[in-house]
């Protein structure tokens, strides 16, 4: 199964990109992956709604035909890695194509964005740097892989 994860912004810092690139390749083992990154929507006006929509707009536009589309966000539903695990397999028993993950950058994602996603995610309830969201989220993509196959990394109950 094809998981694909759309993010604003490159991580930039250097321990965090490195960690999120480490997650991101052990992911390969278990799912056919790809990590896809937009720039940031320069805005002059602080808070400026558009930019929250153009970004949320170029998030869509560039998750690939036919993926389940999953927003990450504060305000969605809470999931546990095992509840994770269990989604993803169940596409792949659907013979669905896969699931793009889209995480906004500091502004968030937008309303709009929000309900066309056939699902939303949180990873928290925390708002988290979008840096840190797609570690959360890489990590865990890599933990359901683990779970799927039965392997000793998820210690989890």
């Amino acid at each position: 199964m094809r998981i694909v994860t759309v993010a604003v912004g490159a991580a930039k810092l250097p321990g965090l990109a490195a960690a999120i690139r480490d997650y991101e390749s052990r992911i390969e083992h278990y799912f056919k992956f790809e990590a896809i990154e937009i720039r940031p929507q320069r805005s002059g006006a602080a808070g400026d709604p558009s930019v929250i929509e153009r970004e949320s707009e170029r998030l869509f536009e560039k998750v690939p035909a036919g993926l389940e589309i999953v927003a990450v966000d504060e305000r969605g539903q809470n999931w546990s890695s095992e509840q994770l695990a269990a989604y993803l397999e169940e596409q792949a028993v659907l013979g669905k194509p896969g699931v793009a993950f889209l995480i906004g950058g500091a502004l968030g994602l937008s309303d709009s964005l929000r309900r066309q996603a056939d699902r939303v995610l949180s990873l928290s309830r925390f708002t988290l740097p979008h840096e840190l969201a797609r570690l959360v989220l890489a990590e865990q993509i890599y933990r359901a892989g683990t779970i799927q196959r039965g392997e000793p990394y998820h210690k989890g109950g």
